[in-house]
């Protein structure tokens, strides 16, 4: 039995139109922002769930109908599941791949996993499934890569690093060379950018406080070029929109 963890409803709609079988569940985290470190898996969400509700003003209750509900299938899968994760190589994705993994090892140490990384696309790598179509994506799917117990380690030794926020650990990490895993260095560094010196900005706002020299008026005009500079952090409009009014208001 196939089943296939998809980063976000936008590439679960496009694969919908797919030919490829099994049953989808959907990842809809975003553990590249916020606290990741927790005393067990139900701590974990109490955690998630309180600092969605704080940070981005949706109700706990919708947490975890929207976002545990769908991964605690992942408690429930047959040992003898095929589980193929359908994430990109930006930091947002490699953070929730991370946990992923750790949920899926910990659920059960025999299944057979692998990684469905996007065909590369012609001119952004970081575009990832972004343009892609039904045909695009079988073809992913043709091209997976299988995880093996090398792989396993470093994905689990990922996520612990960086929910402990152990970035020293992280860059060491980064230069294990992986099939299932490309652009560590790059991604890593990226996320070590993220953390600045005391009364300095980090890489993510220096920039923005860049963009926003030609455009400090147009949010929209300042996510484009922020994911045309920095396409490396995966960031969505929501996470870009926060940096970008905290950057204004120190201004």
């Amino acid at each position: 039995m196939s089943f296939h963890i998809l980063n976000g409803d936008s590439l679960a709609q496009t694969f919908a139109q797919s030919n490829i079988p099994g049953h989808r569940i959907i990842c809809r985290e975003c553990l590249i922002d916020g606290p990741a470190q927790a005393a067990d898996l139900d701590n974990f969400w109490s955690i998630r769930a309180n600092f969605i509700a704080q940070g981005y003003g949706e109700a706990r209750e919708k947490y975890y109908d929207v976002v545990v509900k769908e991964l605690d299938q992942i408690q429930r899968l047959p040992e003898e599941a095929e589980i193929n994760l359908w994430f990109e190589d930006d930091l947002f994705c490699q953070s929730n791949l991370w946990f992923i993994l750790a949920l899926l090892v910990n659920a059960s140490p025999q299944l057979k996993i692998y990684r469905v990384f996007p065909v590369e696309p012609a001119q952004d790598h970081w575009r990832g499934f972004g343009d892609a179509d039904a045909a695009s994506l079988e073809q992913a799917y043709a091209q997976r890569v299988q995880f093996h117990q090398t792989d396993l380690e470093l994905g689990l030794a990922l996520w612990e690093a960086f929910r402990s926020k152990d970035l020293k650990q992280l860059q060491v990490l980064s230069r294990q060379p992986s099939a299932c895993f490309n652009r560590l260095p790059e991604v890593v560094q990226a996320h070590i950018d993220r953390f600045a010196p005391q009364g300095q900005l980090g890489r993510p706002e220096r920039l923005i406080t860049e963009i926003l020299q030609g455009n400090p008026d147009d949010f929209n005009a300042v996510f484009t070029a922020f994911g045309q500079k920095a396409g490396v952090y995966g960031f969505g409009d929501v996470q870009v929109k926060v940096m970008y009014e905290r950057v204004l208001k120190a201004e």
